[in-house]
């Protein structure tokens, strides 16, 4: 069966499962043991299955009822699970929204809740999500097993938080492109699925965001694999459909009326996206909506990166100015104090921020980028 599908049916599986009388932590397993039972493949002869997700419950269910009858402490509730329900269709439930507030729940910390989002609602294998974020499988393993700890006596009945989810699925979007699954098209995935069940600007607001700032994606590495900054990127290359899907959406959610931080990202990414040329870019109206950002989230990041945009409307010294009344202890705060040095002429000073920032980088294709501005810099004054 197409790894898609399964990965999509995984969050109702788990819900029925919990209905039934399992705990979270259990029902979670034993869909992650059906799951490897596709994977190892069905019996020669065998007809095809047809009704992926009632196939999927049934082999889950046996799943649980194995682990149950091998645990000794659980002989009570094995009489109450004993009953298996035949094969065949499952009546329409759609779960998925109570399990995006659980893996939401304020008592796990985002690290955890991200992971276990991955592996209850986006079907990932522990191997997978360990290959994501970089970490051993054993590693990844502990973690999720420690998570599933501390919502197990939690309800799937209770209300959830919008925003929580959201959070989560745009740390999702940010984690990047390594291992075995792309994780940025797998929180576009994820949050499609949130947007055909909530109806919340917001939510579209996300959708729109991700699908924006993916579309630039084919442009942001050379063939070396270095980073191609906004300004250098061949357009061209840009996903079309992609923004022109972001743009329909976003526009949708701000014709509501109530605006929020993920429309307001949106926004920017559109007036970017909508410039034919770098140079044609609206940078007075995309530092409009960092103020709107700003009043939104005051966040220090928001701050850093409109005084991006200030210098880029109203010149470096402007900018520098803005630049001034953030936080120096900010990520990217040297780096942006060297571009805006840079526009500025001051090309000393601007190599040397730049020096200063690929020492502070964090990835290794950023602390490259930088260390080739400084370079390029350095060999205009020699």
């Amino acid at each position: 069966m197409d790894a898609t599908v399964l990965r999509s049916i995984v969050p109702g599986v788990i819900a029925v499962l919990v209905r039934r009388g399992a705990d979270f932590a259990a029902a979670e397993d034993a869909v992650q043991e059906a799951l490897a039972e596709t994977v190892r493949g069905r019996p020669a002869g065998e007809e095809p299955v047809r009704d992926a997700k009632g196939w999927l419950i049934t082999v889950a269910w046996r799943k649980l009822l194995d682990a149950t009858r091998a645990d000794s402490a659980r002989r009570a509730r094995e009489e109450r699970v004993e009953g298996e329900p035949a094969p065949g269709p499952v009546p329409s439930a759609d779960d998925t929204l109570q399990l995006y507030f659980l893996c939401a729940h304020p008592s796990l910390t985002p690290a955890s809740a991200v992971a276990l989002t991955l592996r209850a609602v986006g079907g990932l294998t522990t191997r997978q999500i360990a290959e994501a974020y970089l970490v051993p499988e054993a590693t990844m393993a502990q973690r999720i097993s420690r998570v599933k700890r501390t919502v197990a006596g939690v309800r799937l009945d209770r209300p959830g938080d919008v925003a929580t989810v959201l959070r989560v699925l745009y740390l999702v979007f940010n984690e990047g492109y390594s291992g075995e699954v792309d994780l940025v098209a797998e929180a576009i995935r994820l949050t499609r699925q949130l947007a055909a069940r909530v109806d919340h600007p917001e939510v579209a607001g996300l959708l729109a965001l991700m699908l924006l700032h993916h579309a630039r994606r084919p442009a942001r590495t050379a063939p070396d694999g270095s980073l191609v900054p906004l300004a250098e990127q061949d357009r061209s290359r840009w996903d079309t459909g992609a923004i022109a899907e972001g743009v329909r959406m976003l526009q949708a959610a701000l014709a509501r009326d109530r605006l929020g931080e993920y429309q307001a990202q949106a926004a920017i990414a559109a007036l970017h996206a909508d410039a034919p040329r770098a140079e044609e870019t609206d940078w007075p109206q995309i530092v409009e909506w960092y103020d709107e950002l700003t009043r939104l989230t005051d966040n220090p990041v928001v701050r850093l990166n409109r005084a991006v945009a200030v210098g880029e409307a109203d010149g470096p010294g402007a900018g520098l100015a803005a630049l001034a009344e953030v936080d120096e202890a900010l990520p990217r705060h040297t780096a942006v104090a060297a571009h805006l040095h840079e526009r500025a002429g001051d090309l000393a000073k601007a190599a040397r921020l730049y020096a200063e920032a690929a020492h502070k980088a964090s990835g290794l294709a950023e602390r490259d980028h930088l260390t080739r501005r400084a370079a390029r810099l350095n060999a205009r004054l020699s």
